[in-house]
């Protein structure tokens, strides 16, 4: 876990050598993903609708906003990908007993307003190392000006206590490097990641080429694919069966899905190596 550190209100850069001497270096470690959340921003069943998957009984359909969870195995080190507004839900259900790290994807509400129940982890661990691209480091900053702004943060907690660092190339965190991927989501640039043989892209209209470059030979995508029609900031299932193919990972797993698709059906149209994951799914990476 992360040892405490002298507070520093102003989000650090962070590259491919700055962490050197912050982090622990540990050999090449097996990757156990968990999707905590597979929704959109409104979740699934939505407010007040009563379209068929909403009302589904299928646990299935059953989708709170989207996150992920990396458990970096043997050393027992979980890494978090953004803060779900549904986070306590996420953490409650699937049990976690603590976070070691934080990725954010980009600011966007669904993204990042579970973080003030960080401080749950925070004040058990000491501050948790948060890392996010720069424009979204400074949104962040500003909705939670309450955390990183305060002076000091009392003994008795109340706060959650985070070190926020900018993504400026790749980063290592525990011995594990992380490449960040630039993505289009309509007016903001978010950031995909790749880890060992896992990318993860969420809430993007496509994967340019620059991407593409970083994403031969994985054993697992997972890829945002938010309904059958077009939208103009997310990839569409068929732009993600046409990027998925592009990209040929062994396993892909669809994310931030909306309540116009129904799992089981979804599930049935495609092919075996290529699925939609749902909250719970726990998939293991090879090393």
């Amino acid at each position: 876990m992360n040892s405490p550190e002298k507070h520093n209100s102003q989000p650090q850069p962070c590259g491919s050598e700055s962490l050197a001497d912050e982090q622990p270096q540990h050999p090449p470690q097996a990757i156990e993903l968990l999707f905590l959340g597979t929704g959109t921003s409104h979740g699934v069943p939505v407010i007040g609708c009563d379209c068929h998957v909403c009302r589904s009984d299928n646990p299935r359909n059953v989708r709170t906003r989207t996150s992920i969870l990396l458990r970096l195995r043997p050393h027992n080190i979980n890494i978090l990908i953004d803060t779900a507004i549904d986070l306590r839900q996420q953490m409650l259900r699937e049990r976690v007993s603590h976070v070691d790290a934080i990725l954010f994807t980009h600011h966007h509400a669904d993204h990042i307003l579970g973080l003030d129940d960080i401080r749950v982890f925070s004040d058990r661990q000491g501050r948790i190392d948060c890392y996010a691209p720069p424009a979204s480091a400074e949104r962040i900053k500003s909705v939670f000006s309450y955390a990183f702004n305060s002076p000091e943060i009392p003994d008795w907690g109340g706060l959650p206590r985070l070190n926020l660092k900018l993504i400026d190339g790749h980063i290592d965190i525990f011995g594990q490097r992380i490449i960040p991927l630039r993505l289009p989501h309509g007016r903001i640039t978010v950031y995909g990641y790749r880890i060992g043989k896992l990318a993860y892209l969420t809430d993007c209209k496509s994967v340019p080429d620059e991407a593409m470059e970083q994403l031969h030979d994985l054993d697992v995508l997972v890829i945002d694919a938010l309904r059958h029609h077009p939208h103009p900031t997310h990839l569409s299932i068929d732009e993600a069966l046409e990027a998925a193919a592009k990209i040929n990972a062994a396993r892909t797993f669809f994310t931030h899905i909306c309540h116009r698709v129904d799992h089981d059906t979804l599930a049935a149209s495609l092919p075996p190596h290529i699925q939609p994951a749902y909250d719970g799914l726990v998939v293991n990476v090879k090393a």
